[in-house]
């Protein structure tokens, strides 16, 4: 999706969700945008780059079943987006960045409005996210390729791609909670 985008403030703030090794379990299933992590990288160096504010967020599950739980690989930031020393690691236990998290008061302490969003999964924590952040009064923006998410399986059993859960989450936070652009876009405007 192609937003018309002229200029991102200097101290706009590059949020990557969950990027962590978890993805990569075949239990997740097929996923969309396999150039995300290509993507979100390419972003992330841009950011610092022009020494942009980055935020890390990761998931701590409590569930003991789960690719996020502490303690094993999946937990893991993958290689491509790994923190450098000073950027603010999030650490979550829900599918939301704000909650049970100081994110809203280190960002308003540090003076923040603007975020660009990044991560998985597009209609999980990334959404969640996006909705807190738009009611929460930030200018917040999605980067529709440096996101993804997996097939899903509706309530009567009928699959949906996750090309198709993809469009429709974007679809969800656009112009309600945020605007949605591309990478491209994004670069072109810093």
């Amino acid at each position: 999706m192609k937003a018309k985008l002229t200029h991102i403030p200097p101290n706009a703030v590059l949020i990557i969700i969950d990027v962590q090794k978890a993805i990569n379990h075949p239990s997740w299933g097929r996923r969309n945008n396999e150039q995300a992590e290509a993507n979100i990288a390419q972003l992330l160096m841009a950011w610092r780059e022009t020494q942009r504010p980055v935020v890390h967020v990761r998931h701590l599950s409590t569930e003991p079943d789960s690719t996020y739980r502490p303690g094993q690989e999946g937990c893991d930031f993958k290689d491509a987006v790994l923190p450098n020393a000073g950027e603010k690691i999030v650490s979550k236990q829900v599918n939301c960045a704000f909650i049970g998290t100081d994110l809203e008061h280190w960002l308003r302490n540090s003076g923040y409005q603007t975020l660009v969003v990044t991560g998985v999964i597009t209609n999980n924590s990334v959404e969640t996210t996006v909705r807190v952040a738009g009611n929460l009064g930030f200018d917040t923006y999605v980067v529709s390729d440096a996101t993804a998410t997996f097939d899903k399986m509706d309530l009567e059993q009928k699959l949906h791609p996750a090309e198709q859960v993809h469009a429709l989450s974007l679809a969800n936070m656009h112009q309600e909670y945020a605007t949605v652009i591309d990478t491209q876009t994004l670069l072109q405007s810093l």
